[in-house]
């Protein structure tokens, strides 16, 4: 049984958004995120109109991945490198109203839930993820046929 971590993490977060957008009310982008950047080191705004689900989706695969993991963490991962002209450059931390938002987004729908060391999946979450990475690992197999070797 293909889970998470046997499945390409791009096609994976494409079908968590889908399924995200589609069959989760409770999960819906704040009025503020149509003016704000994901990060400092950014210079423009998301172009996708639904990036929002995106990073949901992200970050519930983040958590199924490397949970427990807290706030912190994930806005290091959603971080990235400043530049600042000839001082260098330096690593700078991801929004951390858009990690938090998200995790209590995901928190409300029941796919997350808090742990003493931080955010960790439900098992309704990971039986969704599991589902997910099923339909992407046999849509794989159609495209390629070779992939049915390993299972």
């Amino acid at each position: 049984m293909p889970t998470a971590y046997d499945v390409p993490a791009g096609e994976l977060i494409k079908r968590i958004t889908e399924y995200l957008r589609e069959n989760k009310t409770d999960i819906t982008p704040p009025s503020w995120t149509a003016f704000t950047k994901t990060s400092a080191h950014l210079e423009r705004l998301p172009q996708s109109p639904d990036w929002w689900y995106t990073r949901c989706a992200s970050i519930l695969r983040k958590v199924y991945i490397e949970g427990p993991i807290g706030i912190g963490g994930l806005k290091k991962e959603y971080g990235g490198r400043d530049a600042k002209g000839t001082i260098g450059k330096n690593k700078v931390s991801g929004g951390g109203a858009i990690v938090r938002n998200a995790l209590q987004q995901l928190e409300k729908a029941g796919l997350v839930k808090t742990d003493k060391k931080g955010r960790v999946i439900t098992q309704s979450g990971h039986a969704v993820l599991d589902s997910l990475a099923r339909e992407v690992k046999r849509d794989l197999e159609k495209s390629i046929p070779e992939l049915k070797k390993y299972g």
